[in-house]
């Protein structure tokens, strides 16, 4: 490469001792090596710290003020004109960074690179975390090109543009990724790219997958409002329709057993929820066999189904509380 910027890699951390060797490991092996590590350990009680210290990190410890603050934190350290956000729990493949400059370097309209998680778990601890991370990665691809989303977790953004926008909101949680790449994709691109992958130990429990989607559904609705559209990437229409089934085949369900009449109706609403994302199926299919793909849809359905229900409580709160219909609406 002609030019070889310093890329600044910042990388919040919270507890994660299980797979911060492996994150740390990929990028002493990265093929680009103009690079400096920022940790930043936000409060952990394990060892997390004691193992960024055996690397070449710079280690910045913060009091549990939240991913975005410790991100905000981390490029207030940087020296690079790149800033690649790695979360801890992700390990890159070793071309992800140079991949991440030159997609930079080719198109000087880019504000934004963000990477895609592999088919492959980091940790494969549960068949629900093979579930998600098989889902996770289908979406992904799909979407593959300009989104409006950001994937902050493994994702790069100019130092510049980082500033000019003034990093993330710190009291987000859970949409703090789409907020920051709705402001930035009001000026600049943002690139989703399979170039730029890595490994991602996900949730392996079904109880703690489920809460956090039904929470980062809820906390869309005010985003939605607020944007006036929904994101470009992987929240396709028919995705959308397929919930709205998802929902009524909830509705339906306790009816089911009464009459077979409802069942019926209840099988025609999961019948459309296949056929709205039969993509998604088919790759299952090809990678795991029918079993698993019986599993997969079941799981599916019930991570449709919380977050149906997410959206269905941020809309009564959106209407009932003004603190969560203004939740995005900062200076105003």
């Amino acid at each position: 490469m002609d030019t070889l910027p310093l890329v600044s890699v910042v990388i919040p951390n919270y507890n994660y001792s299980k797979t911060l060797p492996r994150c740390l490991d990929s990028l002493m092996n990265q093929s680009y090596k103009s690079i400096e590590i920022i940790f930043v350990d936000d409060g952990s009680t394990d060892n997390s710290v004691e193992i960024a210290s055996a690397y070449p990190c710079r280690i910045i410890q913060t009091k549990n003020n939240g991913v975005s603050a410790a991100r905000n934190t981390g490029v207030a350290n940087a020296l690079g004109e790149i800033i690649f956000f790695l979360d801890s729990d992700v390990a890159l493949f070793p071309d992800a960074i140079e991949n991440t400059v030159l997609e930079f370097q080719k198109d000087p309209s880019l504000g934004s690179v963000c990477g895609i998680y592999a088919k492959e778990a980091l940790f494969n601890d549960s068949l629900v975390e093979e579930y998600r991370t098989l889902q996770g990665y289908y979406w992904r691809i799909s979407s593959e090109g300009y989104v409006t989303a950001g994937f902050f977790s493994l994702g790069a953004v100019k130092k510049s543009v980082f500033n000019e926008l003034g990093g993330f909101y710190e009291n987000l949680n859970n949409s703090e990724d789409i907020e920051f790449g709705h402001r930035l994709n009001l000026k600049y691109k943002l690139l989703l790219t399979r170039k730029v992958m890595g490994n991602h130990d996900d949730e392996h429990e079904l109880r703690q997958l489920a809460r956090k989607m039904h929470e980062r559904a809820r906390q869309r609705v005010p985003f939605y409002f607020h944007r006036k559209k929904f994101t470009k990437g992987f929240e396709t229409p028919l995705r959308g329709i397929g919930m709205l089934f998802v929902g009524m085949s909830n509705i339906l369900l306790p009816f089911s057993v009464f009459s077979p009449s409802f069942f019926l109706l209840f099988l025609g609403c999961l019948l459309f929820f296949i056929i709205s994302d039969f993509g998604q199926y088919t790759f299952v299919l090809k990678e795991k066999g029918f079993f698993f793909t019986l599993f997969f849809i079941g799981t599916h359905w019930i991570i449709t189904s919380v977050c149906f229900w997410g959206f269905v409580r941020g809309f009564l709160e959106f209407f009932t509380s003004r603190k969560f219909r203004l939740k995005y609406k900062y200076g105003e």
